[in-house]
């Protein structure tokens, strides 16, 4: 019989040449001889979020998150596969929780801002842009996210000044503007063409 630590290691190699696939049954085969592998269990929810599996990735995180509730790693996962599924409800009550006892942590302040983005919810959706920004004040994705929400609000000064910020930290953000129905409305607003040009 192979060794935990052999399996382990032949389902990360796997998992990090992105085969998914085949990583999950020796997750599973590692999950059999020792159910509180977090490593395991962790990975094998982000494999079948990854094989767009968001249903089971979620019940593999539950599993993980009644082991230990307060795994960052398996909140964040889980969040994201919520999002995913467009079960925002949940989504943004597992961003609360969390955000209840590490207010900054960007990667779910992200998640969230997503999140009120996709439900319409554009000026909260701004105020969690300001609060990331707050903190990395040059974060082009940022920056352009809060340019979105502006543009959807009409505040078009503001708006322009975010994507103008954004396309100064990288030309991807211009490409993006371009290509962004977001913008529909500025076809022909001199400062947005002069901005994306």
């Amino acid at each position: 019989m192979e060794s935990i630590d052999g399996l382990i290691e032949s389902a990360n190699d796997l998992f990090l040449k992105k085969r998914f696939l085949d990583a999950i049954p020796i997750y599973e085969k590692i999950l059999k001889i020792d159910p509180t592998n977090l490593n395991a269990v962790n990975n094998k929810g982000y494999a079948l979020s990854k094989s767009k599996d968001y249903k089971n990735a979620i019940d593999c995180y539950n599993h993980g998150l009644k082991i230990n509730p307060n795994d960052k790693s398996l909140i964040i996962n889980k969040i994201s596969a919520l999002r995913k599924m467009r079960m925002f409800d949940e989504a943004l009550q597992n961003c609360d929780l969390f955000l209840n006892e590490n207010p900054n942590e960007l990667t779910v302040l992200y998640h969230k801002l997503r999140i009120l983005q996709m439900i319409e919810q554009f000026d909260e959706s701004v105020d969690i842009c300001n609060k990331i920004l707050n903190v990395y004040p040059n974060n082009g994705e940022i920056l352009f996210d809060k340019a979105v929400n502006l543009a959807y609000l009409g505040k078009i000064s503001a708006c322009l000044e975010s994507l103008k910020l954004s396309i100064q930290i990288s030309d991807e953000f211009k490409i993006k503007a371009k290509n962004s129905s977001s913008f529909d409305g500025l076809e022909k607003n001199h400062q947005f063409l002069e901005i994306i040009r």
